[in-house]
């Protein structure tokens, strides 16, 4: 995969805010590492969230369709996780998406 095939966090933060305004919808594939992760599927794109409880705390790493990928990487700079681009009320209403919030 070349580097500009890569996708960049505001591209998942996108999606993410896709399926908080219900323009795609968010379903769960499967709860894995005892609840603390969640693999779910937003329009084809493969995003691994990772939970502490009800909230949701980052986007771990998310494929496409075409096999674009992002991954967190733990030296990355605050700001390039694409749930810290999403505004109180998109995280709202992604974590009611996932159920984790009542």
């Amino acid at each position: 995969m070349t580097q500009a095939s890569a996708l960049s966090a505001r591209e998942v933060c996108q999606r993410l805010r896709d399926a908080a305004l219900g323009i795609h919808l968010l379903q769960r594939i499967e709860m894995a590492n005892a609840g603390d992760q969640v693999l779910v599927d937003i329009a084809g794109w493969c995003l691994l969230l990772d939970l502490d409880g009800p909230r949701l705390l980052h986007c771990l790493c998310c494929t496409t369709v075409e096999g674009r990928q992002w991954r967190l990487d733990n030296r990355q700079r605050f700001g390039t996780d694409p749930v810290s681009l999403l505004s109180t009320w998109e995280l709202a209403r992604i974590e009611q998406l996932l159920g984790t919030t009542i």
